[in-house]
């Protein structure tokens, strides 16, 4: 199970189908093999209608568990290892609390994938992001440790299996270490930080703080290398 896999611990590489060609996430992934322990695929927007055909192909290329970061209810592929089943805590639009997951749970039902039960927390990052805006939701402002413990405990209390806090992709700021080692201290969950991590250095304070997975995604994208200095981090 890859749940399993997730409970270890590591670095993540996020890959956005609709900027990353099938052929360039294939390279990130060639690259991303003894540093990443998983691939998450997956975007707050998809105009790639061939998402199932686009994980096909990633699947044949790939040693390393993919797991689907789902932007909405279409995102899902019988080709993925597990989904990130996502609720969107940090919100109250119920569209993304709970309406985008009673359309897909049939679909992962049918195609026997292993659902990951995960909360997801928008953390402001200084810039409007994708998620915010297509979410309709407010993030959890970052001056606010206090606000992200309370939805990480309600997260664990529900029953969730990981809290996933997003300051957003390409984010003027990463999620602020204080915010990060105090929602650690009071879940026992594995805890995903990604979003505004533009250096190894940022990846390995994360980490120190109380990340146990960290998110790369537009640094590799800009500088698919990026990916070679984390080896000496995992």
């Amino acid at each position: 199970m890859v749940y399993e896999v997730i409970k270890k611990g590591g670095i993540a590489v996020l890959i956005d189908p609709d900027s990353t060609p099938v052929e360039d996430a294939n390279r990130i992934i060639e690259k991303a093999k003894g540093v990443a322990g998983i691939i998450l695929v997956g975007g707050s927007t998809l105009w790639n209608a061939e998402f199932d055909e686009y994980m096909r192909e990633l699947k044949e290329a790939s040693s390393i568990p993919l797991v689907i970061f789902p932007g909405y209810s279409l995102q899902v592929s019988r080709h993925a290892d597990a989904i990130l089943f996502l609720s969107l805590l940090s919100g109250r639009n119920p569209q993304f609390l709970i309406g985008e997951q009673v359309r897909a749970a049939p679909l992962i039902k049918r195609v026997n994938l292993e659902a990951i039960p995960t909360a997801y927390l928008l953390i402001d990052g200084g810039k409007i992001t994708s998620a915010e805006f297509m979410s309709n939701t407010k993030p959890i402002p970052r001056d606010k440790p206090d606000i992200a413990v309370a939805h990480a405990i309600t997260a664990e209390l529900m029953g969730m299996k990981c809290v996933y806090m997003d300051a957003g992709s390409g984010a003027f700021y990463p999620v602020p270490d204080e915010m990060i080692e105090e929602v650690k201290k009071n879940i026992s969950l594995p805890l995903f930080v990604g979003g505004g991590l533009k250096t190894p250095q940022d990846v390995e304070r994360k980490r120190k703080c109380g990340a146990d997975w960290v998110v790369i995604g537009t640094a590799i994208e800009e500088d698919e290398d990026f990916l070679l200095a984390l080896r000496d981090i995992v």
